[in-house]
């Protein structure tokens, strides 16, 4: 029995695919390479190149590979992007979920781990957001992903007095940085991390959006966590779900505590020993002052912890951008 990782070629995709390896759960992957990459993919995994918008390609994977469960992480990604390219969001996003969803409930595959987002959240006016926290997506990408979280309710619904009900949860990120192999790193042209390390290889002095926000040192505070953590909760998630134990249908992935951009920027001076003071640009529209969230309820059914320091985030993630030069 094998597990489907769809997106499993991207940065936080493969870190779920070694983390399935290293946990016994042999994983297979569906990536149409769109952001990912497949020198991420390691030797050995089955890798089918496509996109998971053709059930036909999904259907004959999870029949042909005996697949018991799926992670779905495909998707397109970028919130601010994704106000100007609606339809492409929702192709790649809702579409492509539902595609999944149609592919499993033929081959009669029962369980699924959903990459969500925290982005289902908005810009809340809360100091510490819970899974209760009202739900009002601020981007076309953010409504995408609440409207797979209620796929897959709804299915679970209208599948739960089948012979194959549908069991899933979604696990919502906040900021995944870092990297648990020195072979995958971060090839996002719009996260914080990336957009540092490009500019300080470049010669330019990366940039804080806004210095005057309600926080303890005028940068916006965000949750930063490690993307092995991350990989760690999917397995967690995937184990429970065969198990038939008893599953929330979210989790939030969260610090409970939050750095500011302030913060990360002395992080990325100490670590990479390239001293500079970062400009400061006017605030961008819509950026909340602060948005952090419990891991309470992941800790207690995921094993989720935070096991990395600001430091080790970005060493790690340093050292595999450094190698992808090399």
């Amino acid at each position: 029995m094998s597990w489907l990782v769809t997106g499993g070629a991207g940065y936080i995709g493969a870190h779920i695919v070694r983390a399935l390896d290293a946990a016994g759960l042999p994983p297979v992957v569906i990536d149409d390479l769109s952001s990912g990459h497949a020198s991420f993919v390691p030797r050995g995994v089955p890798f089918i190149e496509g996109t998971i918008l053709d059930r036909a390609l999904v259907e004959d994977t999870l029949r042909s590979h005996d697949v018991e469960g799926v992670i779905h992480v495909a998707g397109f990604k970028y919130a601010g992007v994704s106000v100007t390219r609606p339809l492409h969001t929702y192709a790649q996003n809702v579409d492509a979920t539902r595609v999944v969803l149609e592919a499993m409930e033929a081959a009669r595959v029962t369980n699924l781990v959903f990459s969500s987002s925290a982005a289902v959240f908005g810009t809340p006016d809360v100091d510490l957001v819970t899974e209760e926290t009202a739900k009002a997506p601020a981007s076309p990408y953010g409504e995408s992903k609440l409207i797979g979280e209620w796929l897959l309710r709804d299915q679970g619904i209208a599948t739960a007095g089948s012979k194959h009900p549908l069991r899933h949860t979604s696990l919502r990120y906040f900021n995944v940085v870092g990297s648990g192999d020195p072979a995958v790193f971060d090839s996002s042209p719009h996260n914080l991390f990336p957009l540092v390390f490009e500019a300080l290889i470049d010669g330019r002095t990366p940039r804080i959006n806004g210095e005057d926000y309600a926080t303890p040192d005028g940068t916006n505070v965000r949750d930063y966590v490690h993307v092995a953590d991350i990989a760690l909760a999917h397995v967690a998630a995937a184990q429970r779900l065969v198990a038939g134990e008893p599953i929330e249908p979210a989790y939030n992935l969260g610090s409970q505590n939050g750095l500011s951009v302030s913060e990360i920027m002395d992080a990325m001076a100490r670590v990479t020993g390239i001293d500079f003071t970062p400009d400061i640009g006017p605030r961008r529209t819509g950026d909340p002052d602060r948005i952090v969230a419990t891991g309470e309820l992941a800790a207690r059914d995921l094993d989720w912890a935070n096991r990395y320091s600001v430091d080790d985030m970005v060493r790690s993630a340093w050292e595999a951008r450094r190698a992808a030069s090399a």
